[in-house]
Formats: C-alpha cells, sequence, structure tokens
C-alpha cells in the first residue's frame, strides 16, 4: 500500500458554473474505484456565513472576505491528508494568491482547472441554481480569474466534453 504522504490533494478549480462539485465527486469515486483512499470535500461549505450572505445576495466577496475562508480550505486539506486520504476539493481559487494560500500547507497541490467559455458555462448556469452563487456574479467571476501559471502544478481541462471525459482527462495528468 502506497504511503499516505504521496497521495497528492488535488484542486477542482474554476470559475461557478463549470462542474467543480460535480467533476470533484466523480474524480473521487474514480480514485476510490481504483484502490485510493479519497475525500471529496466541497469548500462552498466552508464559507463563514457572512460570505454565504454575501453571494446570495448577489455582491461579489473581497479578498478580506475569502481569508478566513481559505484558512478553513487549508485546514481541511491538511485534516483530510493527515487521515492518510488524498483530498478532492472543488474551490473556485480564482486568484494565484488563493491557491497560494492553500498550497502553504500543501505545498504539493495539484491543480485541475476545469476550462471552458464565458459562452458554455453561462448555458450550463441558466439549467441550474447554486445556493450562494447567483447566475449574475459570473461576469464577475471571469473578471476575477487568474488562469494557473506555468510554474504551478496543473493540468487545464477542457469541460465541453462529458463529466466522464473530463476525470478521465485529469486522470490522464494528475500524478
Amino acid at each position: 500500500m502506497a504511503d499516505a504522504t504521496v497521495l497528492q490533494p488535488v484542486l477542482v478549480m474554476g470559475v461557478s458554473g463549470s462542474g467543480k462539485s460535480t467533476v470533484g465527486e466523480a474524480l473521487t469515486r474514480a480514485l476510490v474505484n481504483r484502490g485510493q483512499a479519497a475525500e471529496f470535500v466541497d469548500a462552498d461549505g466552508l464559507h463563514p456565513q457572512a460570505n454565504k450572505d454575501k453571494m446570495h445576495a448577489g455582491i461579489p466577496l473581497t479578498d478580506e472576505d475569502r481569508r478566513p475562508w481559505l484558512d478553513a480550505c487549508s485546514a481541511r486539506i491538511a485534516d483530510v491528508q493527515q487521515s492518510g486520504s488524498r483530498c478532492v476539493m472543488a474551490n473556485s481559487a480564482l486568484k494565484r494568491a488563493y491557491r497560494d494560500r492553500l498550497r502553504e500547507d500543501a505545498p504539493d497541490l495539484f491543480i485541475a482547472f476545469l476550462d471552458g467559455s464565458r459562452e458554455l458555462i453561462a448555458e450550463r448556469q441558466s439549467h441550474r441554481h447554486h445556493e450562494y452563487m447567483p447566475n449574475s456574479l459570473l461576469d464577475s467571476q471571469f473578471a476575477t480569474l487568474e488562469r494557473p501559471g506555468p510554474d504551478e502544478a496543473s493540468a487545464a481541462v477542457p469541460i465541453s466534453g462529458s463529466v466522464d471525459e473530463t476525470v478521465a482527462a485529469i486522470l490522464a495528468v494528475l500524478p
């Protein structure tokens, strides 16, 4: 059995509506089916209530708003890793600074960036309701997005196909 320290955590990131939770859950199932201990964490559930209230009201969060949330996300990744499981976290992590904060406690964090056009994501959002993220914030999300850089352990994964195709693409590049 592999040493738990080699179970690199995976951040499934992208703008609202890109499929982070759906893909993250499916990726976790695929890893478990391959015999890996893996746990899915949806970072939306780690937001303090004040953040949830702002997002529900259509008010974009500030970096200051996100600080306690990122701290909670980082702590949760560490907890899962310490339990011997690979953490798969769905988290927008739109800015490099946010991903850098997560890497402070998980330096080997692998980023699966769910890459899709604004048009594709707007179409997908029109068919769903998100508790904290109204569709009106999509433009704000794209304006804030800083794509992972070449120095980040990451892969841009197209989301134009099925969930299974997206998961297969992540598994193909996951160290």
